[in-house]
């Protein structure tokens, strides 16, 4: 490796590295304090709660009431709480495509909603555009898909409560894997997406990309963005945004585009594989997502449209 290389490398690794660390710990905050949270509704019993105040909502998405839990677990915490509940029921192929594809839209609201604020996006409508979304497309796959609904009741298998310090310790090194991943990945990431800049590769990639980036109404600046939140998501995702935003690589009327797509259709690797694995169909929660996003992009444009003509 020449030494100019070596020079720049190095050069955009120390670049990097202020800005990440900053994005790095406000992320790792709120995951640990949200994380926290939801052990202590889980342990006492309040998330049962809220999904059982909900579960008649569910006939309109032909999914048996005890799919709320599962839902409710993936909307506050994340994709991992709503396959460990989903493992407790019994729901064929249709009643998981329909649920999976549901928490897809709108998993990890808390941090994801604050990821989404920090770039720029109102975080009320970026709440209110994930669930609806979900809502609806729950009620459209419940209309088109072959089959009937299954709306008999399914247990929720429980095991004994352990003692609190015992869930806490258990938390605690839970939260402290997660912790270490997300540093992990996050500084990676983002040293990546600067040295793909530096060298060039980030043009060569909005060129291949650029056509899907048409279709979605995505301005062609957003492709590396667009890669991230589809590969990694969001949360792990943040810290690119964030130094693209600030460099001025990206305008904020980019970013909001884009925060309109991803806000839906995001985590199309991993936590696809993952629901996939579960039994749910993985192209109809992918295209149906896709689908989604565009009319709310477009719909977006229109509203940017509008303005500049008043």
């Amino acid at each position: 490796m020449k030494q100019e290389t070596k020079d720049r490398i190095v050069r955009c690794v120390k670049e990097v590295l202020p800005s990440t660390t900053k994005t790095c710990i406000w992320i790792i905050k709120i995951t640990v304090a949200v994380s926290f949270a939801m052990m202590l509704l889980k342990y006492f019993d309040i998330l049962p709660w809220i999904s059982n105040a909900v579960s008649p909502v569910f006939k309109i998405f032909g999914l048996p009431g005890s799919a709320a839990l599962a839902y409710v677990s993936g909307y506050f915490v994340n994709v991992y709480s709503a396959i460990a509940v989903m493992s407790t029921l019994e729901l064929d192929w249709r009643a998981l495509t329909i649920l999976c594809t549901m928490i897809m839209c709108s998993h990890s609201m808390v941090l994801e909603t604050a990821v989404l604020k920090k770039t720029g996006a109102s975080g009320v409508r970026m709440v209110i555009v994930r669930t609806l979304s979900a809502f609806i497309l729950g009620i459209v796959l419940n209309l088109i898909l072959p089959g009937s609904a299954d709306l008999s009741t399914v247990a929720v298998a429980t095991g004994e409560k352990l003692p609190f310090l015992t869930t806490l310790w258990q938390w605690f090194l839970s939260a402290l894997k997660l912790v270490l991943m997300m540093i992990a990945i996050i500084y990676t990431l983002n040293i990546l997406q600067r040295l793909l800049r530096e060298f060039g590769i980030m043009e060569k990639l909005a060129k291949v990309f650029r056509p899907l980036m048409t279709v979605f109404g995505l301005p062609g600046n957003t492709v590396f963005l667009w890669i991230v939140a589809n590969i990694i998501g969001l949360g792990y995702g943040a810290a690119a945004m964030l130094d693209e935003l600030e460099r001025g690589d990206v305008s904020h009327r980019d970013v909001l585009l884009l925060d309109t797509h991803i806000c839906i259709s995001h985590s199309n690797l991993e936590d696809l594989l993952l629901l996939t694995a579960c039994g749910a169909v993985w192209w109809i929660m992918l295209l149906s997502r896709w689908a989604m996003s565009i009319v709310l992009v477009w719909e977006q444009r229109l509203e940017f449209y509008l303005q500049r003509k008043k």
